[in-house]
């Protein structure tokens, strides 16, 4: 089975976390974290910076790690590192997304998100507990 390694960006602001609906693929519908594939070149890091650049034309700052998720899909293994972030410049403007939405906490299960990335709302979720 293919093995793909990307990187995922939980933006968080005012105690709301950014979340992005795929355009019609694969995974039609389904709701994610925003990030992508990891260059052979770059860091995590580097390679969420450029992704959250190309797709929502935002520079962001990447803190902790929240989660590594490790899914297999039909077709492929899915290793993916997830930081929390902030934005630091731009609008979060959609160029790779049919649409976007602000959640809070309590939001979090009201969007159809893509099997892997209801671990990260899980990791989420006890992040959020704790604090």
């Amino acid at each position: 089975m293919k093995s793909i390694k990307v990187v995922a960006a939980v933006i968080k602001d005012n105690n709301k976390i950014f979340a992005t609906k795929r355009k019609p693929n694969d995974f039609a519908g389904g709701w994610e974290f925003p990030g992508g594939k990891v260059e052979p070149h770059e860091t995590r890091k580097q390679a969420l910076r450029r992704e959250i650049m190309e797709e929502l034309d935002t520079e962001i700052k990447v803190g902790d790690l929240l989660v590594v998720v490790e899914h297999d899909y039909p077709t492929f293994h899915l290793t993916m590192h997830v930081f929390m972030c902030s934005v630091f410049s731009g609008d979060l403007t959609l160029k790779e997304h049919e649409a976007a939405r602000w959640l809070t906490r309590e939001e979090l299960d009201s969007v159809n998100w893509l099997p892997a990335d209801v671990k990260v709302v899980e990791a989420l979720k006890k992040k959020w507990s704790d604090n």
